[in-house]
């Protein structure tokens, strides 16, 4: 746990120091943000990285998952029960609302589970799209009043909004390395 709280620190300083670099609306050190707004910064950084990257993988590829097939015969690695690319954006979806539903103030109000039977990538992007808005709300619930009130265990609001991002950060990195073995550049990668 406090390695993921760790995670989610060095992300939310690194995020903020690439918008500080990127030009995004500078405040006076020292200047305190609420909560809801300085996580709510991050979590639209990270849902436009994901969308695009989960809309960048063409509908038919969305059944691709890894294999030894792909890598050299001396590779002594195991694939069984790799999640494919749907499977692992499916996944994203469902893991944004069991976060926010900690730590926001709503229970989602869909069938979480049912997420993960999707196949058809329109299904789990509109899935996703949804599952982004969810969290979006749950975000604006922090306050500098309940951000570190404790909410399971020694997890606390602020750690579980984190926690959604660099979540999602993870499963980023390996859809991107998807989306390369089926030769496309992910979109944030990609020359502008």
């Amino acid at each position: 746990m406090k390695k993921r709280w760790l995670l989610a620190v060095v992300f939310a300083c690194c995020v903020t120091a690439a918008q500080a670099q990127m030009g995004a609306a500078k405040s006076a050190p020292g200047t305190m943000i609420e909560p809801a707004k300085s996580f709510d910064a991050s979590l639209s950084d990270f849902e436009g990285e994901f969308m695009s990257l989960a809309k960048a993988m063409p509908a038919e590829k969305y059944s691709f998952a890894p294999s030894a097939a792909v890598f050299v015969a001396s590779q002594k690695t195991e694939y069984e029960g790799v999640r494919n690319f749907g499977q692992m954006v499916a996944h994203v979806a469902q893991a944004n609302y069991f976060y926010a539903g900690m730590f926001g103030a709503a229970k989602p109000d869909v069938d979480v589970k049912a997420i993960g039977k999707l196949t058809d990538k329109d299904q789990i992007v509109a899935a996703l799209e949804k599952s982004f808005i969810f969290v979006h709300t749950a975000m604006g619930t922090l306050t500098t009043q309940n951000a570190f009130e404790s909410v399971r265990g020694n997890q606390t609001r602020a750690s579980l909004a984190g926690g959604v991002i660099a979540h999602g950060f993870d499963h980023y990195g390996q859809l991107a390395e998807y989306l390369r073995m089926n030769g496309i550049v992910p979109p944030a990668s990609q020359k502008k």
